[in-house]
């Protein structure tokens, strides 16, 4: 009897492995590099239920003052600092331009905007002449998107004319420095070997000789390649002037992002998709930052069980061949340690602890949220008014970006620059650019303390009251006030002192 038992243990065991085995040939996108564009087969058979139904309960049955709520919508009062006036001492002029720079970006729509404030910086350093960035095509959304499908550039140079020389194209004698030249052997007017959070001296010793040989130098790769320190402070004044005024959307991306803020802050019961008359309702913006990459890489356990261990493993493997430094720590002490991500749960308690109720405007600004629908059941459960750019806007609006990321997350860019309140799930390049955008602009941020809520909720026993002050407590001086950057700290996330200035 105990032998066909272990015989037939046996034979499970071996049927397991096998359909583990063939699953990628018959399902090729549950584990192809692709498959993070959208919910993978497995995150949609095992999205969890909620999983701290305690706090649900309290959450959905909470009781909200009217001052909490007078004070949560409250705007920044005036915190004593003002941005700058304009970095350029004397114009610019373009007849002594030491020659022309190109850069090459890749990552996503917000690494890329700070690459072009940097690329602007740069040039400034070497009194060269910018050629309009290079966007590279991002390998995981495929879009093909190019600065002017973006931003203004007749905006960008209008804005900056006096800080530097920018030309759309190169002169026709320099018409072989292109992204494919350089991409097919090494080049003499190519630098790839510039160092991360390079010097402004490492720009004038390095790249200003080649410049003065070659007449132009290619710069790839670019993201993060000039220091926040140590440097003139017009130089810091013109990467603030690029990011908070040079880089304005396309008409089309505004048209649509002011449609959707116009519906957001118009009431629910009307149509929201017709031009009502402009609302004055408030709403909050959740970037929801629960992708695919994001939850493989974090290497933390989001309760779907051992299937879903197994397939982001297994995504890990394909994509970064299993080199994730997180993987060495256990789920709870990365939770310890505030390096998980909050689940959509986790974000939609949150907010609930911090006053915000059943009849909150939410956009959820996101690409794709990995589990789908039902990964958001919770939340959508604790926000029952929860809009996206799908909701809110019809197909036709939306055609001009539908399916190119770079121009989706723009529009979520916009809306979330005209919010009365952003928050972000985690930390990442969305959060630091909303950080910084709305500091500068003196407008309300809500920074999730990480450490203090991974510690809540690892407490299985901790009642709603007792959660709901801990977040209260934790987060009075995490709403917009200011913050003065540290040493090494990116000035398009912290802007003060370097771009602003106290005025009384």
């Amino acid at each position: 009897m105990k032998l066909h038992y272990f015989q037939s243990q046996s034979h499970r065991a071996a049927l397991a492995g096998i359909f583990l085995i063939l699953v990628p040939n018959f399902f090729p996108n549950l584990f192809h590099p692709l498959g993070r564009a959208f919910p993978s087969l497995f995150s949609e058979w095992i999205a969890p239920s909620a999983k701290h139904i305690r706090l649900l309960e309290g959450a959905l049955h909470q009781e909200i003052s009217e001052k909490l709520q007078s004070d949560l919508w409250s705007p920044l009062v005036y915190q004593g600092w003002k941005p700058c006036r304009d970095s350029a001492v004397v114009p610019f002029n373009p007849e002594k331009s030491r020659g022309y720079i190109q850069v090459f970006l890749d990552g996503g729509l917000n690494q890329q905007r700070m690459g072009i404030c940097d690329a602007v910086a740069v040039a400034k350093i070497l009194n060269a002449t910018l050629v309009i960035p290079h966007l590279e095509v991002n390998p995981v959304w495929q879009d093909s998107s190019t600065f002017t499908d973006i931003f203004d550039v007749n905006h960008f140079m209008e804005v900056l004319h006096n800080e530097i020389s920018i030309v759309k194209e190169l002169p026709s004698m320099y018409s072989w420095s292109t992204r494919e030249y350089y991409a097919t052997g090494i080049r003499a007017t190519r630098i790839k070997t510039a160092p991360l959070h390079a010097s402004a001296n490492w720009y004038l010793e390095n790249v200003l000789p080649m410049l003065d040989s070659h007449g132009i130098v290619a710069i790839a790769p670019f993201s993060h390649r000039l220091a926040f320190d140590n440097l003139p402070k017009e130089i810091q004044l013109l990467r603030c002037k690029v990011n908070f005024q040079a880089l304005a959307f396309v008409p089309h991306i505004k048209l649509l992002g002011d449609n959707l803020v116009q519906r957001l802050r118009s009431s629910p019961s009307t149509n929201k998709r017709t031009k009502d008359e402009r609302g004055s309702g408030k709403f909050i913006v959740l970037h929801l930052r629960f992708d695919k990459d994001m939850a493989a890489h974090s290497a933390c356990d989001f309760g779907g069980g051992k299937a879903e261990k197994l397939a982001l493993a297994k995504y890990r493997q394909i994509i970064w061949q299993g080199r994730v430094m997180k993987t060495q720590f256990s789920n709870d002490e990365l939770r310890k340690q505030g390096r998980c991500p909050l689940t959509p749960e986790e974000i939609g308690l949150l907010l609930r602890a911090l006053g915000f109720n059943n009849n909150t405007r939410l956009y959820l600004a996101s690409h794709k949220v990995y589990g789908g629908e039902a990964r958001i059941s919770t939340l959508r459960k604790m926000f029952p008014l929860m809009e996206d750019k799908k909701s809110l806007a019809s197909d036709e609006e939306r055609a001009q970006v539908d399916k190119k990321a770079s121009l989706l997350a723009a529009v979520d860019y916009y809306v979330s620059m005209h919010t009365d309140i952003f928050i972000s799930a985690s930390p990442g390049n969305m959060h630091n650019a909303m950080l910084g955008y709305r500091a500068y602009r003196n407008m309300k941020t809500i920074k999730p303390n990480m450490v203090l809520l991974s510690q809540l909720f690892l407490n299985e026993s901790i009642e709603w009251p007792e959660f709901q002050q801990a977040v209260e407590n934790g987060h009075k001086n995490r709403q917009g006030q200011i913050r003065l950057r540290k040493e090494t700290q990116s000035v398009y996330t912290y802007p003060i002192p370097d771009c602003m200035c106290q005025q009384n």
